[in-house]
């Protein structure tokens, strides 16, 4: 099949770590970061055309910003909480949100404050505005009604918050952070470049677009309203061809965003010109696309494209959602040659005849097999092999409804015969000998 080229190869690295992580930082990837400025033209020109989405090249702050629009806004994709310099399976909770957007305003202020400082001026705009409910109380020193306990927990908040800024690139902070979490008289600095402060804003103020008056299902579309709203033809373009440009943006969007993507539902990606437009921009961002008639599965091997990583890692978790991922491939269909959905109780049932053949693997989770099942089924979830039955409302109980990757993977299990010990001797070996 000829592709047409959308965009310069050399741009192709580019515009994938755009996708995956909205950002290009100078002092983190100077490469990519030089590449973007010099065909800002072209890399801007192929994201309105094909996705709908804006590039800001802002020198100033040493940064590349890409501003995604998507009104089906996936609900995993939130930031997530970093522990011991890595990210974790855990969304940030609303109050660390909260306190992210806090210190952002009080380092608009005063770009460089010690950690403390930072520290108690939140908390004052929260005792503040609590009374009249807008933010929540967080005492961050043990005191008058408030324990050792409910101060900690609120300063381990705000140290998440600052680790989610430090990882995208706001701020830097000097000093440790943990020890911060548990000694008072710890301190440290933390500074921000308001530049890189200015380009957070990717909507128009939320005063303006009056959210209050909205009910939460109209929020993320009002936060996305500007002149890429997808409820809105573009003007220059007449009513049959502006419906067609917003199916296309939103089917390619999801192609290029998340893991996997249903034909089915995207009727675009069933006629023919949507099929090779589809395979013309994954090709011309260099991603791998497997191509089924009911699912469409895009990776990228390099791994610039995606923030996911699976199927590596070693974790307990990862190991199980590959044997779960293992079973489902290999389970047999209902009469209409559809996936019949997947209960806990068989997740567990399988970790359970798992420690049978190795009783070793997965000890820390010897009682909490539950757990573990729901654990791996995230990891599927995310990775675009499972559908939370729960979180869309179908079911009240622990479901989920595999999706037509899961015949897509093949899974080789190798578990290794444990290491066989030293033959006895009669005698003891010579001394200083190994």
């Amino acid at each position: 099949m000829r592709h047409e080229e959308l965009l310069h190869p050399d741009l192709a690295d580019c515009a994938r770590r755009l996708i995956a992580r909205g950002r290009l930082l100078a002092e983190r990837e100077p490469e990519l970061y030089r590449a973007a400025v010099r065909g800002r033209a072209e890399l801007a020109g192929f994201f309105a055309s094909e996705l709908g989405w804006s590039v800001d090249v802002l020198e100033p702050a040493d940064m590349v910003r890409l501003h995604k629009r998507r009104v089906d806004v996936p609900s995993q994709r939130g930031p997530r909480l970093r522990r011991d310099g890595r990210e974790s399976n855990n969304t940030a909770p609303r109050l660390v949100l909260i306190l992210t957007a806090l210190a952002c305003e009080q380092l608009w202020r005063r770009p460089r404050m010690t950690l403390n400082d930072l520290l108690q001026a939140v908390a004052q705009v929260c005792a503040e505005d609590s009374e009249q409910g807008l933010l929540p109380r967080l005492p961050v020193v043990p005191g008058d009604g408030v324990s050792k306990r409910e101060a900690l927990a609120n300063r381990q908040s705000l140290v998440d918050a600052l680790r989610i800024l430090e990882a995208d690139g706001t701020i830097t902070i000097e000093g440790d952070l943990d020890r911060a979490v548990a000694d008072n008289a710890s301190d440290g600095v933390v500074a921000a470049s308001r530049d890189r402060l200015a380009a957070k804003f990717s909507s128009l103020s939320p005063s303006l677009l009056k959210l209050t008056q909205l009910p939460p299902n109209r929020h993320a579309a009002a936060l996305t309203s500007d002149q890429l709203l997808e409820d809105e033809e573009p003007a220059d373009e007449p009513g049959t061809r502006g419906e067609t440009t917003m199916r296309r943006r939103r089917a390619i969007r999801r192609l290029v965003d998340d893991p996997g993507a249903d034909p089915v539902l995207d009727e675009y990606l069933q006629t023919s010109t949507g099929r090779n437009r589809a395979l013309n921009v994954l090709h011309a961002l260099k991603l791998v696309g497997t191509v089924r008639h009911d699912w469409w599965q895009v990776s990228d091997p390099t791994g610039l494209g995606s923030t996911l990583d699976f199927p590596n890692g070693r974790r307990n978790e990862r190991q199980a959602a590959l044997a779960l991922l293992d079973h489902l491939g290999n389970r047999a269909l209902i009469d209409d040659r559809s996936e019949r959905p997947l209960a806990i109780s068989e997740i567990v049932e399988l970790f359970e005849q798992v420690r049978v053949r190795l009783p070793r693997w997965a000890s820390a989770y010897e009682g909490r097999l539950p757990a573990l099942a729901r654990a791996a089924a995230a990891e599927l979830v995310d990775n675009g092999f499972l559908i939370d039955m729960t979180a869309n409302g179908e079911l009240d109980e622990c479901c989920w409804r595999p999706t037509p990757a899961v015949r897509m993977w093949r899974i080789k299990l190798i578990s290794r015969p444990p290491v066989a010990e030293p033959p006895a001797t009669l005698f003891d070996p010579p001394e200083g000998a190994v």
